[in-house]
């Protein structure tokens, strides 16, 4: 990307979004079309066809996402699969239409069947059933990867996919009904520590294993994605039949009951983890294959202690600032 290329960032407000607006201006790029939701409902596919229209941008990255953790998932699947579905076509197929020279659209994980070998490799998308719980959401994002590999195959376009792992960081939603685990946890044990609780209920066996990227990481890999060479994407990325797109991680994973317990160590909660095995666990595994990340020159840099603690310094940070 040139320093002077005009750069729209949807949801640039989110956990992701934000973080690479921050990763782009230290880099030194400064010419960036933004909308909040009040300005620009992405649902509604006039109102994005206008915007595109007027301004033209020559980059988009493509954070925006209804999203959440299992609870989340399971009471609201009908918004996760038509909002998602609705925000991602019309972004891409506007950035068709407008000339976009490259777009990144951003995956999830949960895009992989629940049984998929270890670590996963990009191909093994559809190549089993997806996890119940986040079904609706997982749909949504194979359409948006199928989407963006579509318009490359029709079109020529320069459109490709990411698929992180989960990402926690600045940020993040601590809202305890509908963030994902580790925000969640954080939240539980901070909460526990402030009311001195004996004792903290995580959902549960604890025996899932889980892979944990920290934001800043996934905003310098988006960056680096959309700064790789000609040559580079359309070998690598929209070269069909190759999967239009490449796992973002770390490659290395961790049960929940272990995150609990480091989590707890990071907030000095002192008291006892009760796992509750009447919950839903989710997926038995998800660590990703992040070997064809590495092969075009980027690796994660932040280790998940290092992250938590920086994560719950930045929580801490708003809710003294929340408290006046």
């Amino acid at each position: 990307m040139e320093k002077t290329a005009k750069i729209y960032i949807a949801g640039h407000r989110g956990l992701v979004g934000s973080a690479i607006l921050r990763q782009l201006k230290s880099d030194g790029f400064a010419n960036f079309v933004l909308r909040n939701h009040a300005e620009l409902d992405l649902i509604d596919q006039a109102a994005v066809a206008s915007f595109f229209e007027q301004e033209k941008p020559e980059y988009v990255f493509l954070a925006a996402a209804k999203v959440g953790g299992i609870h989340a998932n399971h009471t609201y699947p009908a918004q996760f699969i038509y909002e998602n579905l609705s925000i991602q076509s019309n972004i891409i197929h506007c950035a068709y239409l407008t000339g976009v020279k490259r777009l990144l659209f951003l995956g999830s994980s949960c895009i992989y069947p629940k049984f998929a070998p270890q670590p996963m490799k990009e191909e093994y998308l559809l190549s089993g059933e997806l996890e119940p719980t986040n079904e609706p959401y997982a749909l949504a994002k194979i359409a948006g990867i199928k989407m963006c590999e579509s318009y490359n195959r029709q079109y020529g376009t320069c459109f490709y996919s990411v698929m992180p792992t989960n990402l926690y960081g600045p940020g993040d939603n601590f809202d305890l009904n509908n963030s994902h685990v580790l925000p969640a946890l954080i939240r539980k044990f901070h909460d526990a520590k402030q009311l001195g609780a004996k004792e903290v209920v995580v959902w549960g066996t604890g025996n899932p294993m889980r892979e944990f990227l920290h934001v800043d990481d996934m905003a310098k890999a988006c960056v680096f994605a959309m700064n790789l060479s000609d040559r580079q994407i359309s070998a690598s990325l929209t070269n069909y039949p190759l999967p239009s797109f490449v796992n973002v991680g770390t490659g290395i994973d961790i049960s929940i009951r272990a995150l609990a317990e480091t989590i707890a160590g990071v907030v000095g909660f002192e008291g006892a983890l009760v796992f509750n095995s009447d919950m839903p666990d989710g997926t038995p595994r998800k660590l990703l294959d992040v070997s064809r990340m590495k092969s075009l020159g980027w690796e994660a840099e932040i280790n998940l202690q290092a992250g938590i603690e920086d994560t719950y310094a930045w929580f801490l940070g708003e809710l003294s600032a929340a408290n006046g």
